[in-house]
């Protein structure tokens, strides 16, 4: 199955050997930057698996907290989470130290 040209949504496309070529917009495109377009803006945990809002998770790694005595540590089980834009992925709160943001690759899905 050819796809269509992410730049015009063209349907006519073709194949050039290892890349495709869309006759409307000259545009040239690889099966890898279809598949890197259709991830873009999902979130994946430590092991591949998308993450949507209102997930379960769990911390796979002990985490250090600025201002607190203690780290969040592994295995801690966060509910409802939140995605979000930025660098730190997940906002969501953890009993006893409230209200933080997770970065996707320290936690797995629950």
């Amino acid at each position: 199955m050819i796809p269509p040209c992410p730049k015009c949504n063209s349907n006519f496309t073709y194949n050039n050997g290892s890349i495709f070529v869309c006759p409307e917009c000259f545009h040239e495109f690889s099966a890898e930057d279809v598949e890197a377009a259709a991830n873009e803006g999902k979130v994946f945990d430590s092991n591949g698996n998308e993450l949507q809002n209102g997930d379960n998770i769990i911390v796979i790694k002990d985490l250090p907290v600025k201002g607190a005595p203690k780290p969040v540590k592994a295995g801690t089980k966060v509910k409802n989470i939140r995605l979000v834009e930025g660098d730190h992925d997940i906002a969501c709160k953890i009993d006893g130290f409230g209200a933080m943001g997770l970065k996707s690759e320290f936690v797995r899905k629950a």
